[in-house]
């Protein structure tokens, strides 16, 4: 698959300008994916590092061969493990970091991941193919009321308990939903209408959140950076549904709070119309920033 034709990086001018990129600087892209920031902030970067996380191995590999050079470090990890791999590195401070959350359009568009409502492979969604739990375990053998957290939780599903019963039900009388396509077509008719949006983006959102333990990662990954930087350092998130962005904003206020950050974005930074024209799927983005004090 060429990542590139399909990957297109996201408020791209802005993070760049709220990084305040370094020729000298150490930056971490802890969402690398095939690489897009990354390759804007390397050419901003003479004598500075570039370290790349990511968990998903797939697009790890594709920027590896994007990036083959002795400035650029990838890592395959999670956000909870930023500071052990820039401490392994021998990297005690850093320039700045960048978060970009949720699930990208190279994994919505390969089907046999599992993330896409057009899938007909096993319900996976797994950003680390390793990990044991997927999407099929959640919505297979979970019990009714922990289906009905997650829903709740994470989805922010006004139906969640309907879903959720009706999920057990099926499960019980029928047989397991195997697929994606199975799961959003499901989910479509226990609701019985359809609006703009599928009504099962709630719900695919929840199991997904699950299945990678997103906001316990979010959670530890924004204090890893917070940790790492250095005074004057700059941190940048772009998040995609009310649930991260109300975690990232917290976080940079409880930051302001306690003296520990400066938040540069007042109010989050939203694509402009050509943006959203061009690529549609940036139209939910946000963009926070905070500087290290």
């Amino acid at each position: 698959m060429n990542y590139e034709q399909i990957h297109i990086p996201v408020l791209l001018k802005e993070t760049l300008d709220i990084l305040g990129i370094k020729g000298d600087g150490i930056y971490v892209d802890a969402t690398v994916g095939p690489g897009g920031h990354s390759a804007e902030i390397l050419m901003r970067i003479d004598s500075g590092r570039l370290v790349g996380i990511d968990r998903d191995q797939d697009v790890l590999a594709y920027a590896r061969e994007r990036f083959g050079n002795d400035r650029v470090h990838l890592e395959k990890g999670c956000l909870s493990r930023l500071k052990e791999v820039l401490l392994s590195l021998n990297i005690r401070e850093v320039d700045g970091v960048l978060f970009d959350l949720g699930v990208s359009m190279t994994q919505l568009k390969e089907l046999k991941r599992g993330f896409s409502f057009l899938s007909e492979t096993r319900l996976d969604m797994r950003m680390d193919t390793a990990q044991k739990l997927t999407a099929w375990d959640v919505v297979n053998r979970y019990p009714e009321k922990d289906i009905e957290r997650v829903l709740r939780e994470y989805g922010e599903e006004p139906f969640a308990r309907r879903l959720a019963k009706a999920i057990v039900t099926h499960r019980r009388k029928h047989s397991s939903i195997n697929t994606c396509a199975e799961l959003a077509n499901f989910v479509a008719r226990v609701y019985g209408r359809r609006g703009k949006r599928h009504p099962a983006t709630r719900t695919f959102q929840a199991v997904r959140i699950e299945v990678n333990n997103e906001i316990d990662e979010l959670a530890k990954g924004l204090a890893s950076a917070l940790d790492m930087l250095k005074v004057g350092g700059r941190l940048c998130v772009i998040s995609y549904h009310s649930l991260e962005d109300r975690m990232v904003k917290n976080f940079m206020r409880d930051g302001g709070r306690e003296g520990l950050l400066r938040v540069l974005t007042k109010k989050p930074v939203a694509p402009a119309y050509d943006e959203i024209r061009k690529n549609p799927s940036s139209r939910s983005a946000k963009l926070r920033g905070g500087e290290k004090i």
